[in-house]
C-alpha cells in the first residue's frame, strides 16, 4: 500500500487533473436564488459521479425535488462502518452585475495563479479537493479500515431544505459518520512569530428579519393626502444603521487572542480599542474579531410601492440577522423592539434558518485534523485557534445528528482569504489552496482511516 509522502507526492503531480476538475464544476451555473425552481444543482452532482465512476468510485444522486440533487459517495471500509465524511455543497450565489467582473463569472478563468468564477471558492475548492482526495485513495488502492463518506448537498445558500436539512430528516442513514470537515474554517491567519490557523468548532445564529412598514395609498401628484410608508422605511433604516449592539467576547476564540500577539486579555469594554490595534496590520483577524463580538443586524433587501405615480401604503425590508450563541429569541426580540420604537405602523416577522451551534475544540478528532494540515504543508510550528463561522454552513445539520463537525479546507498560508471575495464581485481561488486543500483531505482520510 502506498505510503502517505507517495500520495502527497502524486497530488502535487495531479496539479492540472485538480485544475480541470475545479474549473468544470465552476462552470455549471448551478446558482441558488433563494425562489423556487432554482439551484439546478443536480447536473454538478452528475459530473462528479461520472468523474467517480472514471476509477470506479460508486455514488448515488438523492433528490427532494426534480434538479435538486444531493451527492452521496462512498470508499467502503473493510468494517463496513463510515469513519470520516468529507461535506461540500454544489449551489451558489446570484451574480448581482456581471459587467463589474474581470472575467465571466462562470467561465471559470485562471489569471495570476488564481481560478476566477462564482462558487470557485464557496464550495466548489473543497468539493473539489475531496473529490480528488477520493480518486488518490482509490486509484493507489489504499485499504481503509472504515469507510470514506463524501456528501455534497442542494441548498445550502437557503437553509438546507432540498440539501442536508432533508438528508439529516430523511435519509440519516446515508450521511452517517461520527466526524465530518465541512466548510466553514481552517483558514491560515498571521500570528506572532509563525502560522495560525483557525478551526471552525461552530457557528453563529442566523435569521431574517421581515419588517412591514405600513403608510397610506394617495396619488403621487397630491402626496399629502396619504403617508408614505417610504419616510417610515427611512427612519427604521437610520435607526438600524444607529443600532449598537451589545459587545460580547464570551466565546472561546477570544481566549487565544495571545497568539496574534494581543497582550491585553478581551472584554466587552476594551473589544473595540482592541479592534483599532489590530485593523491595520491583521484586518482579517480584526473583521472576525468585530462580527464574533456582537450580533449584526443588516438590511439586505426592500420590496415596495405599486406604480411610480402612487404613494406607497406598505414596504417590506428584509435583515439578515447573525447571533451570538446565548442570544436567544427573547433577547433578539427586545432589541429589535428598540429600533423599531418610534416608528409607527411596523410589523416584525422573524424567520430563523439556523441555530447557533458547536462542536468540542479538545478532541482527539481536532489533534488529527492539525496533523493532516501539518503534513499537508510540511511543517509542525501551526498553532490552532477556536474559531465560530460568521456566516451559517451545514454544520449545524450534522452537529444535530451527534456528528462532530468541523470547518476544515486546507487552504495555503500564502493566500489572503480576503482575496476569495466570497459572495462578492471576481469571486475566486488560489491554486496552491486547491492544492494543499487536496494534501490536506488525503492527510485525513489516510491518517483517520488507513488500515495499518
Amino acid at each position: 500500500m502506498a505510503l502517505i509522502d507517495d500520495l502527497l507526492d502524486q497530488t502535487d503531480s495531479a496539479r492540472d487533473e485538480i485544475l480541470e476538475l475545479e474549473q468544470a464544476l465552476v462552470r455549471i451555473p448551478s446558482v441558488n436564488s433563494g425562489l423556487m425552481p432554482t439551484g439546478n444543482e443536480t447536473p454538478v452532482c452528475e459530473l462528479a459521479r461520472d468523474w467517480l465512476a472514471e476509477d470506479c468510485i460508486q455514488s448515488e444522486i438523492l433528490e427532494r425535488v426534480p434538479g435538486r440533487g444531493n451527492l452521496i459517495a462512498r470508499l467502503e471500509g473493510s468494517s463496513g462502518e463510515a469513519g470520516l465524511m468529507f461535506m461540500s455543497h454544489t449551489d451558489v450565489v446570484p451574480v448581482e452585475d456581471e459587467s463589474k467582473w474581470k472575467f465571466p463569472p462562470f467561465a471559470a478563468t485562471i489569471s495570476g495563479g488564481r481560478i476566477y468564477g462564482r462558487g470557485s471558492s464557496d464550495c466548489k475548492a473543497l468539493l473539489t479537493a475531496q473529490l480528488m482526495a477520493m480518486r488518490i485513495l482509490r486509484r493507489n488502492g489504499v485499504r481503509l479500515h472504515k469507510s470514506l463518506v463524501l456528501a455534497s448537498g442542494a441548498d445550502e445558500e437557503h437553509g438546507g431544505r432540498y440539501g442536508f436539512g432533508w438528508l439529516a430528516e430523511h435519509h440519516p442513514e446515508k450521511i452517517k459518520a461520527p466526524y465530518a470537515v465541512n466548510e466553514g474554517g481552517g483558514t491560515p491567519m498571521a500570528a506572532a512569530g509563525g502560522l495560525a490557523y483557525v478551526l471552525g468548532v461552530g457557528e453563529k445564529g442566523r435569521l431574517q428579519a421581515e419588517f412591514t412598514v405600513k403608510g397610506t395609498s394617495a396619488h403621487a401628484s397630491v402626496p399629502w393626502q396619504g403617508t408614505n410608508a417610504s419616510y417610515r422605511l427611512a427612519e427604521l433604516i437610520r435607526r438600524i444603521g444607529a443600532y449598537e449592539p451589545d459587545r460580547d467576547t464570551s466565546l472561546e476564540m477570544f481566549q487565544h487572542l495571545s497568539t496574534f500577539a494581543i497582550e491585553h486579555k478581551p472584554s466587552p469594554d476594551n473589544i473595540e480599542d482592541i479592534l483599532v490595534e489590530v485593523e491595520p496590520d491583521n484586518p482579517d483577524l480584526a473583521s472576525v474579531l468585530r462580527a464574533l463580538s456582537r450580533m449584526t443586524v443588516t438590511p439586505t433587501m426592500v420590496q415596495g410601492g405599486v406604480k411610480s405615480n402612487s404613494v406607497p401604503e406598505s414596504i417590506g425590508l428584509t435583515c439578515d440577522i447573525r447571533s451570538l450563541p446565548h442570544q436567544d429569541e427573547t433577547y433578539i426580540r427586545e432589541q429589535l423592539a428598540g429600533i423599531m420604537e418610534g416608528v409607527p405602523d411596523t410589523e416584525l416577522n422573524l424567520d430563523f434558518m439556523a441555530v447557533a451551534n458547536s462542536s468540542p475544540f479538545e478532541t482527539g478528532f481536532v489533534d488529527r485534523i492539525k496533523n493532516a494540515m501539518s503534513m499537508a504543508l510540511g511543517r509542525d510550528d501551526i498553532r490552532w485557534v477556536p474559531g465560530v463561522s460568521t456566516g451559517f454552513t451545514d454544520s449545524r445539520f450534522t452537529r444535530q445528528l451527534g456528528i462532530d463537525t468541523y470547518g476544515f479546507s486546507g487552504r495555503h498560508p500564502d493566500d489572503d482569504p480576503l482575496e476569495e471575495k466570497i459572495h462578492g464581485t471576481d469571486e475566486s481561488i488560489g491554486i496552491r489552496s486547491l492544492v494543499s486543500g487536496t494534501r490536506a483531505m488525503v492527510s485525513l482520510a489516510y491518517d483517520m482511516l488507513a488500515e495499518r
